[in-house]
């Protein structure tokens, strides 16, 4: 016998609504047969495009299809007969969690809340072959999305609003049920900490590719937006703690933080392949320029540019060259060296950046002086804090290491800035970057860029204006990364 579609619908016990349970519909709670055929009738007539149908065969596609033929031999304005009502079953008595002995589920008083999702997950990735997840429950959240449940939930409370899902367009999993936003969040920190495919990360959640992809695109989208307050240039006082820490752990007075760039490699479609995204090394790469404080706090990023330019170049057409340029920036008080010397606040980096009044680099050359080389050893002890932030970040948010296959040159940026702006939250609030995924060798392994040989005049006034104060300073300000909170 041919099969028959027939609708399949829920009413809310609050207000008549019709809901789309799709495919998988049969395992839901549904009207009656003879109530699905009543709604029907109204429906088809009131409004179609509400109707959604899963296919049905055997003797029910027989009694639909004869109730249907029926149903058109009925007189104009014969009203139809009601639905029957069902005969109310009585209550099962809750079972006793006492009585039900080792094959209790130790999670069943949470399926009803947001945490489904993270038993689910856990119980089917948790012994994953290859991968050493720890065992214990809160470590091993914090393995998988790289922050704690507790911020986890905050950044939860950030998208909420834009990630609601609601019936008919909301997403589902392949059992049909609407995805929580928990699980939304889930999906998309997993796709950006992992780096793995959208099939994998599917597989793992019970969810399909298209799913995985659209899910994380909102999920950026609404960070973009909701999370910006995350990744911003310090205030004044902010600025002020900052430099503190920074002296007390360097020696180095009015240092505000340490620049460093990176190349997000990137594989791209034939049409779009060129020159001007082919870097030295060969490979197509987009820049990640970020200057950081003393807590590896990105404090501003400059991305979107080809990975074939320079250091150099990238940071002149920054909009942070800029607002340093014209002294809207690293303008704050100066500060009086030991010999009575103007220090104005600046940033260090290596050598591949130019010499400027407010980014110091170190000295180049051989046998330079003993004041010179202990310049040279505070400040790089300083701007490796740039290289560290970038190590955590890309070892974090393993998209980011990984080669990506074709991404949209124009969304990348996009996701680049959300997981800065992840790696920002986990210290903002209170949480800990987990050093253990950050990556063991240089986040820019195999690039090599040489010097430049920029020298701005009042730059080099100031480079030895502090080489003279650190070679006087007392031995209270020796480089101790450690004491930095």
């Amino acid at each position: 016998m041919n099969d028959v579609r027939v609708p399949i619908f829920v009413v809310n016990k609050e207000k008549t609504e019709i809901r789309d349970q799709g495919r998988h519909a049969r395992s839901r709670k549904v009207l009656h047969r003879t109530q699905i055929e009543w709604l029907y009738d109204g429906l088809e007539r009131a409004a179609p495009q509400s109707i959604r149908y899963i296919r049905y065969s055997g003797h029910l596609a027989a009694r639909f299809r004869s109730r249907r033929a029926g149903k058109r031999s009925t007189p104009a304005g014969a009203t139809p007969m009601a639905p029957p009502k069902k005969s109310k079953k009585p209550k099962r008595k809750a079972k006793d969690p006492s009585k039900l002995g080792e094959k209790s589920n130790p999670h069943a008083e949470l399926k009803a809340g947001d945490t489904e999702w993270w038993y689910t997950f856990w119980h089917k990735n948790g012994n994953a072959a290859g991968l050493s997840i720890p065992s214990d429950e809160d470590e091993a959240f914090k393995y998988f999305f790289r922050v704690s449940k507790k911020t986890f939930e905050y950044i939860c409370s950030l998208v909420r609003q834009d990630l609601v899902s609601r019936p008919p367009s909301g997403l589902i999993n392949i059992e049909g049920r609407l995805l929580s936003v928990e699980k939304q969040v889930a999906i998309a920190m997993r796709r950006l900490a992992s780096g793995e495919s959208q099939v994998s990360v599917g597989a793992a959640f019970g969810v399909g590719q298209s799913t995985v992809s659209q899910v994380t695109w909102r999920f950026i989208e609404s960070m973009e937006e909701r999370a910006r307050h995350h990744l911003r240039w310090p205030d004044a006082d902010r600025m002020e703690h900052t430099k503190t820490k920074l002296e007390a752990a360097f020696g180095l007075p009015n240092c505000c933080g340490a620049i460093d760039a990176t190349h997000i490699i990137m594989t791209l479609p034939a049409v779009e392949s060129s020159d001007d995204w082919c870097d030295q090394e060969s490979n197509y790469s987009m820049f990640l320029q970020g200057v950081v404080d003393q807590e590896l706090r990105f404090l501003d990023i400059v991305t979107g540019w080809p990975g074939s330019m320079t250091v150099s170049r990238l940071l002149k057409c920054s909009g942070f060259f800029k607002l340093c340029e014209s002294g809207k920036r690293l303008n704050g008080p100066l500060k009086m060296s030991a010999q009575n010397s103007e220090i104005k606040e600046f940033i260090v980096g290596d050598a591949t950046y130019p010499l400027l009044p407010w980014l110091m680099t170190p000295y180049e050359g051989k046998n330079l002086p003993a004041s010179m080389i202990c310049f040279n050893t505070k400040q790089k002890a300083a701007r490796l804090l740039a290289a560290r932030a970038l190590s955590q970040l890309k070892g974090g948010w393993r998209i980011l290491h990984k080669v990506m296959w074709r991404p949209d040159k124009h969304k990348l940026p996009s996701i680049i800035l959300v997981c800065c702006l992840l790696h920002n939250i986990i210290i903002d609030t209170g949480d800990e970057l987990n050093a253990e995924v950050a990556l063991s060798d240089h986040h820019d392994i195999g690039y090599k860029e040489p010097s430049s040989q920029q020298v701005d005049p009042q730059g080099k006034t100031m480079r030895e204006a502090l080489t003279r104060h650190l070679q006087s300073s007392d031995s209270l300000y020796q480089a101790r990364p450690e004491m930095i909170t």
